[in-house]
């Protein structure tokens, strides 16, 4: 072979790495699962959401091959949140974090678990503030060590440690998943810096084999609280069926600031629902929320009426009997919630003030209309179905098939 022809070679096959994310062949490493639940203010599911879809829409002004191992963490499904269990400090502190893809700073001391600082704290004179929606945070920014796995240690990563929190008093706090351009801002004095993320971390500092995190939900059902996996670094093929497929970010203001993707979503055969447009995909989201116009043609379509004691759509079982799929369109690739996979699970119909027996949709109002750039946003009840992949480094989600994506849980 040449000397050109071998560069020729090097330089296709350093694009197609470019291009596609890496499938690396590495064992994964999984925690123990915690079983637990949260069903403070679940009456007021609907309500927290939109104010959460409010808080990302001024957040996001306000910022300045598939794989198939990584490295995992496992999580929690607690009906509206997942948690991690992840330590601080050496000898580490362990915190149950919520795992949010909608923000990207980690930070401690809410609920009853306060900071415990030992010879590896290092306070920097910034305070943090981030708000939620339904919550905030302030507090002051320390650089510490953060242990997610024995595999997975973080020397010197930054962490905020809350002086005040307000909605967190049955977690520790958050571990942020997002993309590193939310943390701008959040600082002070230092308003125009960005703070470097965990995942940025580990794949900075050659810890992760991909710049990506992988994550999967199983839906709660009678006999089973639901559980979950984060894995850094790869996709779990043991947690997905079929192949990844990609979707670029799309580049629609405010969703290109957060894992945002373009989609369109019908009813059925052929009743369409919502054309083409911008949203996100967000695991601090419980419900599918859709932009006002769409949500009135799915509750329209369905037949659906509000339900005063939980604010969800209510159907009779006549109507479930005739539930068609409802379908997302996504770079081409058709994915299905069936009928059983649009319902809340009907064992926890009581927790959010329900009625036992009565029949519950997972599908809300955005609160506001489409075209506004974030028209939907496809919270736990989309990701209890359908395995996903983040990809930093290629500017993507994936989405997969997973065994629990046809299943009647509900």
């Amino acid at each position: 072979m040449t000397l050109l022809s071998l560069l020729s070679s090097l330089l296709l096959l350093a694009l197609g790495v470019v291009a596609n994310p890496v499938v690396i062949n590495r064992s994964l490493v999984t925690l123990p699962l915690a079983k637990k639940y949260n069903f403070t203010s679940i009456n007021n599911l609907l309500e927290h959401d939109q104010a959460r879809a409010r808080a990302l829409k001024s957040r996001a002004f306000g910022k300045g091959g598939v794989p198939d191992t990584g490295i995992n963490e496992p999580i929690t499904d607690q009906a509206v949140t997942y948690t991690a269990s992840v330590g601080v400090g050496s000898p580490p502190t362990y915190y149950d974090l919520l795992v949010d893809t909608g923000s990207s700073n980690t930070w401690i001391g809410s609920g009853n678990k306060k900071y415990v600082k030992t010879s590896t704290s290092v306070q920097t004179g910034d305070s943090v503030y981030v708000s939620y929606g339904k919550g905030y945070f302030y507090g002051t920014e320390f650089y510490d060590t953060v242990t997610l796995t024995p595999q997975l240690v973080i020397q010197g990563q930054s962490i905020g440690v809350a002086l005040e929190s307000d909605a967190f008093d049955n977690y520790n706090g958050i571990l942020g998943i997002g993309p590193t351009d939310l943390t701008i801002g959040t600082l002070n004095p230092d308003t125009q810096s960005s703070v470097s993320t965990v995942t940025d971390n580990l794949h900075n500092r050659g810890t992760i084999p991909a710049y990506e995190i992988g994550i999967f939900f199983q839906p709660i059902n009678a006999t089973s609280p639901g559980n979950g996996e984060i894995t850094w670094g790869g996709a779990d093929s043991s947690k997905y069926t079929g192949q990844i497929k990609f979707t670029p970010i799309t580049n629609i203001f405010p969703a290109s600031a957060y894992w945002g993707i373009n989609q369109s979503i019908r009813y059925g055969v052929s009743t369409v629902i919502l054309q083409s447009t911008a949203g996100i995909v967000d695991t601090g989201t419980t419900l599918i929320l859709l932009a006002t116009d769409a949500f009135n043609r799915y509750s329209s379509a369905t037949g659906a009426v509000p339900d005063d004691n939980t604010s969800l759509l209510r159907i009779t079982p006549a109507q479930f009997s005739a539930l068609q799929g409802l379908v997302f369109t996504i770079n081409g690739v058709l994915y299905t919630l069936t009928p059983n996979a649009q319902l809340w699970p009907r064992s926890l119909n009581t927790q959010i003030g329900g009625t036992a027996g009565s029949i519950y949709l997972i599908v809300g109002d955005l609160g506001s209309a489409s075209g506004e750039g974030l028209d939907f946003i496809n919270g736990y009840a989309f990701l209890e179905r359908f395995y996903s992949v983040y990809d930093t480094a290629n500017q993507q989600v994936g989405l997969a098939t997973t065994p629990y994506t046809l299943a009647t849980t509900n």
